[in-house]
């Protein structure tokens, strides 16, 4: 009953293959896209995107005022307009093993969609061959010549051939499969520059930020040491005592203390851009420049969040996969079904070399045409189908994973640079009456209306304005740095990875 079956689901598959309508496994469906209207934390937009009140209230007074429609350049550091972010960028792209790594990550991928794709063309293959060969006068064959042993040689050239007809495209789906691998290649090498371009800016931008705060701790150093000398001579006049010339000795060696743990940390930081630029840790990738003041941040084109698909490589390369892993479902069911194959060979075969080329020593064989059909295999093709499906179902969550992540991303970044801005413009305030602070409690000091712990109050409340403004100042600079990242960082896809993260849109 069971081969009966097979039979009939062997001439019923034919029939289709004949008929040309059948392919085993179901085409590609891109995924949903986005729902979302716009970003809840999005800048006022100056296209036609709705956003809720409150959103629009609160990022009124933001400088990043953008257009929904705009999108970042390829070299999308470029918008901070420094030129030696421009530079560091281009190093890092060039000379960097991760990219490099990816690079060649995708060239493996590549090389194996050539192999696949060589499974849909007829095989040939030609041969040559010598041999000299005697048989034994002892066995039948010599008993029967008269004990007689038969010895010569043997010359042969010839061709063979090998071709498996793709009944229900089988084949194609394994191509289809393979492409999409390469695709997620593409972006995977296209997703580890996003990442290494962001990251040296990043590092960049804490570089500088902390090249800042080395210029405040170094006045704050000077300002400490005056203060200490003012303290001692008044203490040798007879007009203060131990108490305040141990307070002031204690602030200078503080931010003394504090000025070698801001330079340990721009150590670590330079050592570290200097690997994502491929460089050595023991050279110097970023001369220092203390008390350089940091510029604002740039706007940066936020866009919709249906664009993001077409926007980031993760999210790119998450279909690819996908895709990869529906036409892997239609490969495990092609194994379930017949596989018809051709063979064949055509040569000469001459005792003498001399004759070989001879229509007489022509040899040929064209066929068989082999039909072949699982019948018993303890379950094994259903098996790896159900394992097929499961991946595909594992990708599916997978990318709904990836997908709300990057949406989780946008939405942090954009959040970060409106309480930062905001942070800083409270900062400013802070660091304002501060300065005022040490002014006046200095003055009175000096002039014996107050102690030297109202001095040393102020010069630390004045010390850490300077210090948060700047790190504030610097935060406001990497949320805009993880905006870009997070919308992609002017990823432009080409190709068939173009027209895969433009399918969901």
């Amino acid at each position: 009953m069971f081969i009966k079956q097979s039979i009939s689901v062997a001439v019923a598959s034919a029939v289709l293959f004949l008929s040309g309508c059948a392919t085993v496994g179901s085409d590609f469906k891109a995924p949903a896209n986005v729902a979302d209207a716009a970003f809840r934390h999005a800048p006022q937009a100056t296209g036609a995107t709705a956003h809720l009140p409150q959103v629009v209230d609160a990022a009124a007074s933001l400088p990043q005022v953008v257009d929904a429609a705009a999108s970042l350049p390829r070299q999308w550091w470029s918008v901070f307009g420094d030129a030696t972010l421009d530079r560091l960028e281009q190093q890092a792209l060039a000379d960097s093993p991760t990219v490099k790594a990816a690079a060649q990550r995708l060239l493996q991928a590549e090389a194996q969609l050539g192999v696949t794709r060589a499974s849909e063309r007829p095989q040939l293959n030609v041969s040559a061959g010598v041999s000299n060969t005697r048989t034994s006068e002892n066995t039948a064959q010599g008993i029967a010549l008269g004990r007689r042993a038969v010895a010569g040689n043997n010359y042969a050239i010839g061709s063979s051939f090998s071709y498996e007809l793709d009944l229900l495209g089988r084949v194609r789906r394994a191509v289809e499969a393979a492409d999409a691998q390469a695709l997620a290649a593409q972006a995977d090498r296209d997703g580890v520059m996003v990442l290494l371009t962001s990251q040296v800016a990043t590092t960049y931008w804490q570089l500088r930020g902390l090249d800042a705060e080395i210029g405040i701790l170094r006045g704050a150093l000077e300002t400490r040491r005056e203060t200490e000398a003012l303290v001692n001579a008044r203490f040798d006049a007879g007009l203060s005592n131990e108490l305040d010339t141990s307070r002031a000795k204690i602030e200078r060696a503080n931010a003394e203390a504090d000025l070698e743990e801001a330079q340990r940390q721009r150590n670590t930081l330079e050592h570290g851009l200097a690997v994502l630029l491929g460089a050595s840790p023991s050279s110097t990738v970023l001369a220092a420049t203390p008390g350089a003041t940091l510029p604002q941040p740039p706007a940066i084109p936020v866009g919709l969040p249906a664009s993001l698909l077409a926007q980031r490589p993760d999210l790119a390369q998450s279909v690819a996969t996908l895709k990869a892993a529906n036409a892997d479902i239609g490969v495990a069911e092609g194994a379930l079904y017949p596989a018809l194959s051709l063979t064949g060979n055509f040569g000469f075969a001459s005792e003498s070399l001399s004759e070989i080329a001879k229509g007489g020593s022509r040899q040929f064989s064209f066929g068989p045409l082999a039909l072949s059909l699982p019948v018993l295999d303890g379950g094994r093709n259903k098996a790896n189908l159900a394992a097929a499906q499961a991946r595909y179902d594992e990708a599916v969550a997978n990318h709904q994973g990836t997908l709300l992540t990057a949406l989780r991303e946008v939405e942090d970044a954009l959040s970060d640079v409106q309480q930062r801005d905001r942070q800083g413009k409270a900062q400013a305030v802070s660091r304002e009456a501060a300065a005022r602070a040490y002014e006046v409690a200095r003055a009175r000091y000096e002039r014996g209306l107050s102690t030297y712990l109202d001095v040393t109050d102020a010069q630390r409340s004045a010390l850490a304005a300077d210090r948060a403004a700047a790190q504030i100042d610097t935060q406001r600079l990497l949320a805009a740095v993880s905006v870009a990242r997070a919308l992609g960082a002017g990823w432009q896809p080409e190709g068939g990875l173009a027209r895969l993260a433009q399918a969901g849109k």
